[in-house]
């Protein structure tokens, strides 16, 4: 008599099997890294660019108070200034507006906006209530954003012409407008935002 044929997989079949199989899975979670990769990409551009929002936010709203202070710098001083000077990489003026608010009643501040360098780099903001003496001194900043690494300001002329600096004391005027152009970190890239320009409510009343 002979014996009939076993039934099953003999070990070729079976490693032809288990390899596919491995191919199989190593395809499923390369897709699956992949896409949690793009996720998290997209997570933090997307809060980047909320962080960005509101710095912008920020900045429009303490700008476009600017106000026309005339204030004398020192005690000795007879004649009183207008309390504006603008920098590409620079500005400081006094405001209606402040970025943070100030106990007291106190309806202006003067605020300066700036890159800082050294230990705690970044966008940084310094306000001071008015009246004072030295009211754009260096004094610990109330906000720092480590993910502006530049930013640049011009001044726009009555007659729309762009200036890079602005000194309120020759020019015995505050700019009709101020144009912001921030540089933020995203993901460890530099990346240049549009700019966005600011018009100086004042100067319409």
């Amino acid at each position: 008599m002979r014996r009939r044929a076993q039934s099953g997989f003999t070990l070729i079949e079976l490693v032809l099997a288990l390899t596919i199989v491995a191919i199989m899975v190593t395809m499923l979670f390369s897709g699956l890294r992949v896409g949690l990769r793009a996720w998290q990409t997209g997570e933090e551009r997307a809060n980047a660019l909320q962080h960005s929002r509101s710095m912008t936010q920020i900045l429009e709203g303490t700008l476009s108070g600017t106000y026309w202070y005339l204030a004398l710098l020192d005690k000795t001083a007879n004649t009183p200034v207008l309390l504006f000077k603008g920098e590409a990489d620079r500005v400081s003026f006094v405001t209606g507006s402040p970025p943070m608010p100030i106990v007291g009643l106190t309806p202006f501040v003067a605020v300066t906006m700036s890159i800082d360098q050294g230990n705690n780099p970044g966008f940084a903001i310094r306000q001071k209530a008015m009246p004072n003496f030295d009211p754009f001194e260096a004094i610990t900043p109330i906000v720092v954003d480590p993910t502006v690494s530049a930013i640049q300001f011009r001044y726009m002329r009555d007659g729309g012409s762009w200036e890079d600096t602005w000194n309120a004391v020759d020019e015995r005027a505050l700019p009709q407008a101020i144009e912001v152009t921030l540089r933020t970190t995203v993901s460890g890239r530099e990346e240049q935002l549009p700019p966005f320009v600011v018009p100086i409510r004042v100067n319409a009343q």
